[in-house]
């Protein structure tokens, strides 16, 4: 099922100069200054007077410039990098009653993650990112989106030391996802995003992932936009499955697989709004604005145009800054331009997808 996909309409700048809109964002993370990286350093240093005020000062400081970066690159929708953030688990994990850590695992070459464990019911204690949303929308000018981990990855990264089974930890969890989106609607956020990678890697587990969406939504007014992104996977084992997700947007990672999935999705059948990434998050150098326009063309094989979404493939914070802000300013010109041509009636549409109207009709 679609949610109500006509909310993005929302996020349309005032002005816009073209009949067309696709709508464009960013996945969430990206590279932090390396200032910041340094502050951390010194507020761990025993024999640093950097403290923890410091360091609050610091990520605010962080937040402001990557948020004001954003909206430079011409982002619709904006977030705030994820400068508070270290890891997508250990950050929310810190947050939730029921977890502890008991120190870094390793999980490939010479790289640790910090896997934490849950050790008893996992319960709702304070709000986990309503002063991160509030601080960010002060600063924007722009809408602002929210990335939370979902709870089947939070499950499934984590040691499940207190369940019977992680399929039932990730329902106790999806309903303090619930809890804490209730928390931000009244805070004011209208864009929440719902990251499941590890749906990608235990795609047969997709009708628990189900169940999670819907415990998440519940109660949640329809105006309010909600995306689900999965990483780099078998799309073909979790597709139809999604369209009965209630969701309004789904967000894919296709463009470091040369579209070879797209074809998963182009069924005329495929129900949410498409997130399509069309600039390569692994890949060191900024694409040349005709071949993101190629890119997004991939999408209008899946869906027509008031239901394409355009982002990166994945979060950025891995590569070198310059190259993020490359990759987003080049995505929000090969959007606009695409915008214009679709206006001038020059990109064809195809009229199988989805059974929605086309720019035509």
């Amino acid at each position: 099922m679609s949610r109500n996909p006509a909310n993005r309409e929302q996020f349309r700048p005032e002005g816009h100069p073209t009949d067309h809109f696709l709508l464009t964002t960013v996945v969430g993370s990206y590279p932090k200054p390396k200032w910041l990286n340094r502050a951390g350093d010194l507020s761990e240093d025993p024999d640093s007077k950097f403290d923890a005020d410091d360091l609050a000062e610091a990520h605010d400081d962080a937040c402001r410039v990557i948020t004001h970066e954003h909206e430079r690159a011409g982002l619709d929708t904006v977030v705030d990098g994820e400068m508070r953030r270290e890891e997508m688990v250990e950050f929310f994990a810190e947050r939730i009653d029921g977890y502890e850590f008991n120190g870094p695992v390793k999980v490939w070459g010479h790289n640790y993650f910090d896997k934490p464990s849950v050790v008893d019911d996992v319960a709702y204690a304070e709000p986990w990112l309503v002063d991160e949303f509030e601080f960010t929308d002060a600063v924007a000018s722009r809408p602002v989106k929210v990335p939370i981990t979902g709870p089947y990855t939070l499950a499934n990264w984590s040691f499940n030391e207190a369940y019977d089974d992680s399929e039932a930890l990730s329902y106790d969890l999806a309903d303090l996802v619930n809890e804490e989106i209730e928390k931000l609607v009244e805070a004011g956020a209208r864009y929440i995003q719902i990251d499941e990678p590890a749906l990608a890697t235990t795609p047969d587990d997709h009708a628990i992932v189900g169940e999670c969406l819907d415990r998440i939504v519940a109660g949640v007014p329809e105006d309010i936009r909600i995306g689900l992104h999965v990483c780099y996977g078998d799309y073909s084992r979790v597709y139809p499955e999604i369209n009965d997700y209630p969701i309004d947007e789904f967000d894919v990672e296709l463009c470091n697989g040369d579209y070879e999935q797209i074809e998963v999705f182009a069924d005329g059948e495929f129900a949410p709004d498409l997130a399509l990434g069309v600039v390569d998050a692994h890949v060191a150098e900024v694409e040349p604005v005709e071949e993101i326009k190629a890119n997004i063309r991939e999408g209008l094989k899946v869906v027509p145009p008031e239901k394409l979404t355009v982002s990166p493939d994945c979060g950025l914070k891995l590569l070198p800054r310059e190259i993020a802000y490359g990759k987003m300013a080049n995505m929000v010109q090969a959007a606009r331009e695409l915008e214009a041509e679709l206006d001038a009636g020059e990109v064809e549409v195809p009229a199988t997808t989805s059974g929605a109207p086309t720019a035509d009709d």
